[in-house]
């Protein structure tokens, strides 16, 4: 019996990266590195979560 094929999993951490610099950048610009990294890994950790979440089901 053939197997199915699998459906390719979305990258969520190339999205975490992304956001985690692109935060660290507009933080810098701002004068606040720190919080654009946090704010930026808050975000795309959410969406990434939310990607996974909607692929799992």
């Amino acid at each position: 019996m053939p197997d199915q094929p699998s459906k390719p999993s979305a990258a969520g951490g190339f999205l975490i990266a992304a956001g985690v610099l692109g935060g660290a950048i507009l933080g810098f610009a701002a004068g606040q590195p720190t919080i654009g990294v946090l704010i930026g890994l808050t975000v795309t950790v959410a969406i990434s979560v939310a990607m996974w979440w909607r692929e799992r089901g």
